[in-house]
This record gives structure tokens, C-alpha cells and sequence, in this order.
């Protein structure tokens, strides 16, 4: 276990001088009942935690109106992501740039870039990473069978969902018309594309004194190659230990391969502060594909983010304590 970098430390004048927001929609959930998103609510509260251990000047809020209110504060952790409405992940970045404020990760359009699935699909073509082939239905405008790409079995998503919310499965343009227009019915745009049999790998990337660093990759490996990850599974509200496992990808020339693609694809996102690139492999063929990426995704010490860190011998508040400082040093709230 080698560590990849000295981890960055909040020096103890700007831990009293700054008031930081940290805003999640589980921020100040108690731990009580059954939180409807399934583990986020434990990762909220976590991250509340480690926050509140590094001995911050903190303020604790849940909704987005605390910042219409411009609220006296030096800076914001935003994680009030996935809020429920289309394009939300965008809002708590914007209302910061309304009210002057710097924030943790990209800027509201990059945000928006990274997370529209087709437009971070082209990005990558254009790089010169590959991807699967693709066509994208916009809510509203016509359903063209033509745009669809060929294969004999088809995803169906949400283009803005995370944890395979909304996710379908389909093997004819008749049940490809249907999942299309399943997700329409969720307020959703819709992307097509192939299945790839596989596993996915994770790549977790920081910034340490302005550069992306990979941490140690992590590989989703499936029982059954061909299974569909379900939401349910991805926030831990079903059984799927029998399904897959979250295990260190150790096949290091695959590994190689996938950090230069990794390298091509985010100089279109600098500056992120800190995201997940994400590639079906099939470690029998060694075909790798692009599949999407997640900035100011989960850092929860039990998904990728935490046990990468661990990996490379940091510890959860190490390695939020980095995340932040050098957010801070960026935006010249700290030395």
C-alpha cells in the first residue's frame, strides 16, 4: 500500500477565520426512520461528521433557499446534488455564483456538461476516447428509430440520472420505444445505447496543487458480466452481494491504458475539484469503453471514493480534508 501524495491540511487560522456551509439534503438527518434514497442519507451524515471533526467554523443546511438568502458565509460544500428536478445538479453552483460565493467543485456549466450523458459522450469522441455509439431522444422532440444504433440489446436511461436510476432494458425497437418513453414520463431525456457485457472500473481523480491525480482504481466485477446494475442495488436497498463486488482493479496494464484515457478526457472539465471517471471493461477481450462521469460525486468512506483513499493509506478525513484545502487554495481563501 503506497500513498500517492502527502495530503493537504486546513492550517488553524483559516479553519476560525472561514464559515463554510455544508449543504446535503440528508445534512441534518438524525438516523432515524427509512431515509428514501437508501444510503446516501448515512453518507450525508458522515460527511457532516468528518466536517465537523477537522474543526471547522461549519453551518449545517438542507435546502437551496438558504442561499436566495445569501447567507454570511465564506464558502460552500455543496452536496445537494440529485434534488429532485431536472438539471438540479446545477442550481446550488449557480445560486453561489448569484451570490458571490466561492464553492466546492466545477462551475454550474461544467457541471451541466458532465452530467448531460450525451454532451460528456461527445467529449469524449472527440478526445479520442472510445465510447459506445449512442442516440440521444430530448424530451419534446421527435422519436426518430433511425438515430437508434444497431445491437441486439439496448440501455435506456435517464441522460441525467445517477445510480442507474430509471435505468431500462430492451432488445427491439418496440421495447426501446417503450423505455424511451418510460423515461420522457419521469421528465427525463432519454439516451440509447448497446449493452456491453463487463465490469465497471471506477477512477477516482483529486487535485493536489492545481493537477488531477488518479487515486488507486476500484472495479465494480460482476458474478454474471451481462447483469444490469439496478438503482436498488447501487444505494444498497436490495441484496446484491450474490451480483457483484467492489474490489481493487489490480490488471495493471488494463490499468495503464485506462489513466491516459482518463488524462485525455479531463482537461474539458478543469477545473472539478474532484470526480469519477467511469469505463466498461471486458478483462477477457481488453476492450475498454467510456461509459460517463460523475463530478462532485460520492465521497462516502464505504463506495469508491473512501476505499480508494484508503488504498493509498490516507484516511476519510485525510482525504476530505484534501479535497477542501486545495478548493480553498484555489479560490485564494487560503495560502
Amino acid at each position: 500500500m503506497n500513498r500517492i501524495a502527502t495530503p493537504l491540511t486546513i492550517d488553524p487560522e483559516t479553519r476560525e477565520r472561514l464559515r463554510i456551509l455544508f449543504i446535503a439534503k440528508n445534512a441534518l438527518w438524525d438516523g432515524t426512520g427509512s431515509p428514501e434514497d437508501g444510503n446516501h442519507a448515512s453518507y450525508h451524515r458522515e460527511m457532516r461528521q468528518v466536517l465537523d471533526s477537522l474543526g471547522l467554523n461549519l453551518m449545517i443546511e438542507d435546502r437551496f433557499e438558504v442561499l436566495f438568502e445569501k447567507p454570511e458565509v465564506d464558502f460552500v460544500f455543496p452536496l445537494l446534488n440529485r434534488a429532485g428536478f431536472f438539471n438540479s445538479e446545477m442550481l446550488c453552483p449557480l445560486l453561489c455564483e448569484r451570490a458571490g460565493i466561492p464553492y466546492l467543485g466545477a462551475s454550474p456549466i461544467i457541471r451541466g456538461l458532465a452530467d448531460d450523458k450525451h454532451l460528456a459522450k461527445r467529449a469524449a469522441r472527440d478526445a479520442g476516447v472510445p465510447t459506445a455509439p449512442w442516440a440521444i431522444y430530448r424530451r419534446g422532440a421527435p422519436v426518430d428509430p433511425a438515430l437508434c444504433p444497431e445491437g441486439a440489446r439496448f440501455v435506456v436511461k435517464p441522460n441525467n440520472s445517477s445510480a442507474s436510476w430509471g435505468v431500462n432494458d430492451a432488445t427491439d425497437w418496440d421495447s426501446v420505444l417503450a423505455a424511451i418513453e418510460s423515461v420522457h414520463a419521469l421528465g427525463h431525456d432519454a439516451l440509447v445505447e448497446p449493452f456491453i457485457e463487463g465490469s465497471d472500473v471506477e477512477v477516482p481523480v483529486i487535485t493536489i496543487g492545481g493537477d488531477p491525480q488518479i487515486l488507486p482504481m476500484l472495479i465494480f466485477r460482476q458474478a454474471d458480466p451481462s447483469h444490469l446494475r439496478t438503482y436498488y442495488e447501487k444505494r444498497d436497498l436490495v441484496d446484491r452481494t450474490q451480483k457483484y463486488s467492489l474490489d481493487p482493479f489490480e490488471n495493471s496494464e488494463m490499468g495503464v491504458r485506462i489513466a491516459e484515457l482518463t488524462r485525455g478526457l479531463w482537461g474539458e472539465y478543469r477545473p472539478f475539484d474532484y470526480g469519477r471517471f467511469e469505463f466498461r471493461v471486458n478483462e477477457e477481450t481488453g476492450e475498454v469503453t467510456f461509459l460517463e462521469l460523475n463530478l462532485n460525486c460520492n465521497l462516502w468512506s464505504q463506495k469508491v471514493f473512501g476505499r480508494a483513499a484508503a488504498m493509498a493509506g490516507w484516511t476519510q478525513e485525510e482525504l476530505i480534508e484534501t479535497i477542501l484545502a486545495e478548493s480553498l487554495r484555489r479560490h485564494g481563501l487560503m495560502g
